[in-house]
């Protein structure tokens, strides 16, 4: 099948627009001469995205953002379809088999650089995928969504160390503590195989770039040892290059006739300077016979080159109306739609000229590159003149049914509700007997635990299994019922809550600020405890249900560990009960002190003195509960295998 081609004019000259026969690029050549080679080839993989004109647009376009390699930038290339009778079919063609190659070339690129991963990469990935549009990570962008390659970068760890004092505090003391039988290799990457996405977030924050900006505005000068002194690095002049093409012209024209620091320094004290930040240039300004003859240039013609690459919807396209909706006759417009000369407002129009053109080199990530260029649909059709549009033509598919009453009714026999037929059982005279002796009750009767049947003097054994009685609302045994599953749902919910007072056996998160009478000091290393015995239980359990039997002696090992772990907590408990021993010492003195100035004694309850060895374990109860766990269930396999050999 031949690769698609169309009539396609570029920059207002006629051309072909082709699909290479491998896919692999994109080319324009012109019509004339005849046989002329492509003046435009567009490698399929620096193309980041397509836009087409939507199908009710009377002029067909296609707009290829291709990006160089190396650069930050994209370049837009505008096509327009010139074929009379199959414009629009060409343009679909081509931008379909684009989008196939677009797609292809991406898969091959993934494939390429995740050899043999087994489907190790997170879902993560994806979304970090989906969501950076830099080019990025080492030699290839996609280096940083593979966890094979992640964790054997060692400087992008150590980066995320430096960075992160308290995961670099974890990993330290748990490498120093770790059994003799794992090596720091193995250690490491159990380690880091827990934290990838602290790794992915630390390797795209790392190669984020910052983006276009008015530079300058951000050009400032200094006043050192009384001169007024200014420093431009490389980057800011390219990047006053690329915003300010006139500066470009200005600097071919005339350096080197004048030097680098000569032009820079006239530059940045002329009138040209001013204008271009969009400040009033005032006639106490000094004057340069060289940039001043600048000052009249018209920018005019660059930014209609820009319109004519950029597509604007005819029905809010102000200009393109002008024509057609002329106000040069009868009333004048109000004074806010009345255009102004630039020396008005220079500012504001600078600023958003500079807006628009830094805008313009941005290539959209969250769109889809199929979506037509400029407006999407559902805005287009907002704007859409409904009242100038026939009636929709009704698309549905209509239901003839013949007999309609057999899956209306419930009853298919009767035709009668089951409600109703349990109410027609009733006997009416009873019915309004039972409500007449309610209410003769209730009106007669002022007490209401009496009148609604509340009985305070039953006892639970009207209510036992060998005398069962129907339940009331009011009974003694339904209240009792009531505050039991209250209290039951409170409890439930404060042993999953972040106090201190839910159960010592659930697994509650507890905050810094639920540890009083801790020291910082000492509660760093509670944290610190924590951490590493965390991290040894995820060794554990990663090992342990591996199944591997060569492992066994390492299993052995962190069960060890784990041991080792909980004297660390009973270390810790048994200073910070030291420590709360001196309060209590403390606090003894003086009551002694206040008895010996004053003959009085002051009673005082060393009970309520917080922290000590019961705040620790009260903090490390879902910890110590985890390693219990562990151990038991390595106890329990040991037995079974010793079981099994005997």
């Amino acid at each position: 099948m031949a690769p698609p081609r169309g009539s396609a004019s570029y920059k207002k000259k006629d051309g072909t627009l082709a699909l290479s026969k491998d896919s692999h690029s994109v080319s324009w050549a012109p019509v004339a001469p005849p046989g002329s080679k492509p003046a435009l080839t567009l490698p399929v993989s620096s193309i980041t995205n397509l836009q087409q004109t939507p199908a009710s647009s009377p002029k067909v376009m296609l707009k290829i953002f291709a990006q160089a390699p190396g650069t930050s930038t994209s370049d837009t290339h505008v096509f327009t379809f010139t074929s009379a009778t199959a414009a629009r079919a060409e343009a679909d063609s081509i931008k379909d088999a684009l989008s196939k190659a677009i797609q292809s070339a991406k898969s091959a690129g993934a494939l390429s650089t995740t050899p043999g991963d087994g489907g190790a990469s997170s879902a993560a990935m994806a979304i970090a995928s989906a969501v950076s549009s830099t080019p990025g990570y080492g030699a290839n962008k996609n280096a940083w969504y593979d966890d094979s390659r992640l964790k054997q970068d060692v400087d992008l760890q150590q980066s995320l160390l430096k960075s992160n004092p308290s995961l670099s505090m974890t990993f330290m003391e748990s490498l120093r503590t770790k059994p003799d039988t794992i090596t720091s290799s193995h250690f490491t990457s159990q380690f880091w195989s827990t934290r990838m996405h602290l790794l992915r977030a630390h390797a795209i924050e790392k190669n984020q770039t910052r983006g276009a900006y008015n530079v300058l505005s951000s050009i400032k000068p200094q006043t050192v040892e009384n001169a007024t002194r200014l420093s431009i690095s490389k980057e800011q002049i390219q990047l006053i290059f690329n915003q300010h093409s006139l500066v470009k012209r200005v600097y071919d024209e005339n350096v080197p006739k004048l030097s680098e620091e000569a032009f820079w320094s006239r530059f940045f004290q002329s009138r040209l300077f001013k204008k271009l930040k969009g400040e009033r240039v005032s006639e106490n300004d000094p004057t340069d016979n060289v940039l001043d003859k600048y000052l009249q240039y018209d920018d005019g013609a660059e930014r209609a080159k820009r319109l004519m690459a950029s597509h604007v919807p005819h029905i809010i396209d102000v200009e393109g109306n002008e024509e057609n909706h002329s106000q040069r006759k009868g009333n004048q417009p109000d004074l806010t739609m009345r255009p102004t000369s630039i020396d008005r407002v220079p500012i504001i129009r600078t600023l958003n000229a500079l807006s628009e053109k830094i805008l313009s080199h941005v290539a959209p990530n969250d769109v889809d590159p199929s979506l037509p260029i400029g407006v999407d649909e559902e805005t287009f059709n907002s704007l859409a003149l409904r009242d100038l549009q026939g009636d929709a033509e009704e698309n549905r598919v209509i239901l003839n049914i013949k007999d309609q009453s057999r899956f209306f009714n419930s009853d298919k026999k009767s035709g009668v509700s089951a409600d109703a037929l349990l109410y027609a059982k009733q006997n009416p005279v009873k019915v309004l007997q039972s409500i007449r002796a309610d209410l003769a009750r209730v009106s007669s009767n002022t007490n209401l635990e009496s009148a609604i049947g509340v009985d305070g003097d039953s006892d639970s054994s009207d209510d036992d299994d060998t005398n069962p009685k129907k339940g009331h609302v009011g009974s003694k045994a339904s209240l009792s019922a009531a505050t039991s599953q209250m209290m039951a749902a409170i409890a439930q919910q404060r042993a999953q809550s972040d106090d201190l007072s839910a159960a010592s056996s659930g697994f509650s998160t507890v905050h810094i600020s639920s540890a009083p009478g801790l020291s910082s000091a000492l509660f760093d290393r509670l944290s610190l405890t924590h951490a590493t015995t965390t991290e040894f239980l995820q060794h554990f359990w990663s090992t342990f249900l591996s199944g591997d039997t060569n492992r066994a002696d390492e299993v052995g090992n962190l069960v060890e560990t784990l041991n080792r772990a909980m004297d660390r907590i009973k270390a810790v408990a048994n200073d910070a009960e030291a420590e709360r021993q001196k309060e209590v010492n403390k606090l003894k003195k003086q009551v002694q002190d206040y008895l010996e100035r004053t003959g009085k004694k002051r009673k005082v309850d060393y009970e309520s003195i917080a922290g000590g060895a019961k705040a620790v374990n009260q903090l490390l109860a879902p910890t110590v509960k985890a390693i219990q766990v562990a151990t038991k269930e390595y106890k329990k396999a040991l037995a079974e295998q010793s079981g099994e050999a005997s």
